[in-house]
């Protein structure tokens, strides 16, 4: 993805605008339906409604101030100073004074509204992504009140800072340092981000009502198998997408976000099968995550064979991942910590080892080729810092978040809610009419 704002006489192609609007929309397809439903087959019956107006209500609050705000914060002007975290709020406020020519996009010839939209797609999953991780007991309006306050404190920032001029992007401090850290399409900005503020949630939330003495299973796999393949396919905007054109380089982020994928469901389940004795259906759909996850950061950084290795790495290692929990004792409900922080992370890491041009392989200005293709451990040292560098911000603001609000509106819901359904107590429905919910009919005469 690119990294700076680019100053360029704007000439319109409709053919990468025709791409990229199609990218957009196919993004916002993998938070509604692809992301409500995968989630939503792992919860209980009794909040699976609750789930998915997670996901819905994420799209509906950070998409406004998204466009209010958000994209002049994430993508204005990066300036020396403090302008090197985050850009003023004000200087696109509305999307006023918004020049083509100063568009993310302006050397593809995709106006700067379609950039709008794009990258509104992005923070919407960002946010979206953390209630997996809290599901069944955050009060609905504290999620509600938390997406607008940790999109604006923590992904706008981090967005500006990896993506759009800030000090851990092309140009920025840590490219003097070292190299230009990669991050094509979101490892950092938003997987490592989302898996390390679910964590945080998740330590301040404590644990589900029986967890983990009581079994919590998914209530319907065919919702969560159905989400898994509408993110796939999601994804190829998403990756793709990132080129910001169409042409050779989205190619092969196209094609490395298939392999990679491919390969990771097909190691989850080996792990599963030599582990537990069976390979399941949530595992295939959690490897399919993992992957996407994995590849993201390095979609078109990497050849065949890099795609192929960070697939199969990432589908063992998160498969391993979400058993930590169990011993460590945070609940992670679905797994957020064990996929996004940990795939985020693997995915990032690896770059650094297989990043290559090789391929109609694209590494941005100042990126270098990893150690396994000649480039030494430079890259992978940057990669390390970019890191490093998101958890312990995204970290460190999400429980300052956390604790605020938990000090103003609480947290958790109340025992009773939480032991006899979320979906009943909060919005007044049941997904399912065995489950006794009762529906209110207001007459108006």
């Amino acid at each position: 993805m690119g990294s700076t704002l680019v100053s360029a006489e704007f000439t319109l192609d409709s053919g990468n605008t025709a791409w990229m609007m199609t990218s957009a929309a196919i993004v916002l397809m993998m938070t509604v339906p692809g992301l409500a439903f995968f989630y939503g087959g792992m919860v209980r019956s009794k909040s699976v409604l609750n789930m998915l107006m997670m996901n819905f209500i994420a799209v509906g609050t950070v998409g406004f101030i998204w466009v209010m705000y958000g994209y002049s914060m994430a993508f204005g002007p990066s300036t020396t100073g403090f302008g090197q975290i985050v850009s003023s709020p004000f200087t696109y406020f509305g999307l006023n004074d918004l020049p083509d020519e100063k568009s993310l996009m302006a050397l593809s010839g995709v106006p700067a509204l379609v950039a709008v939209g794009f990258q509104a797609t992005f923070a919407v999953i960002t946010v979206a992504l953390i209630s997996g991780a809290i599901a069944d007991r955050i009060k609905f309006g504290t999620w509600v009140a938390f997406t607008v306050v940790w999109a604006t404190v923590v992904y706008f920032p981090l967005a500006h800072m990896v993506w759009g001029g800030g000090f851990l992007g092309i140009g920025g401090q840590v490219s003097k340092w070292l190299s230009t850290p990669i991050d094509f399409a979101g490892g950092t900005v938003v997987h490592i981000n989302a898996g390390v503020a679910g964590l945080a949630l998740v330590l301040l939330l404590g644990k589900r009502k029986g967890w983990p003495k009581e079994p919590i299973r998914p209530h319907n796999l065919p919702y969560t198998m159905l989400g898994a393949g509408l993110l796939w396919i999601g994804w190829f905007g998403f990756n793709a997408g990132s080129e910001f054109g169409a042409d050779s380089t989205a190619g092969r982020a196209w094609i490395n976000t298939f392999v990679a994928t491919c390969l990771a469901m097909l190691t989850w389940l080996i792990t599963e099968k030599v582990r537990d004795g069976h390979a399941t259906s949530l595992g295939a759909a959690s490897g399919i995550v993992a992957g996407l996850v994995a590849i993201t950061p390095a979609a078109a950084a990497v050849d065949t064979y890099g795609a192929i290795f960070i697939g199969a790495i990432a589908g063992v290692v998160c498969a391993l991942a979400v058993g930590l929990k169990f011993k460590f004792g945070y609940d992670d409900a679905l797994d957020v910590v064990g996929v996004h922080l940990v795939g985020g992370i693997t995915g990032t890491l690896l770059i650094g080892l297989f990043a290559t041009t090789k391929q109609n392989g694209f590494l941005p200005d100042g990126a270098q080729e990893g150690v396994f293709y000649g480039g030494g451990f430079t890259q992978l040292a940057s990669q390390a810092v970019v890191a490093l560098t998101a958890i312990v911000f995204s970290f460190t603001l999400t429980l300052v978040i956390g604790l605020i609000l938990k000090a103003i509106t609480g947290l958790r819901l109340s025992e009773d809610d939480e032991v006899n359904g979320i979906d009943l107590a909060v919005h007044g429905e049941t997904a399912y009419e065995t489950l006794g919910g009762t529906r209110v009919l207001t007459e108006v005469n």
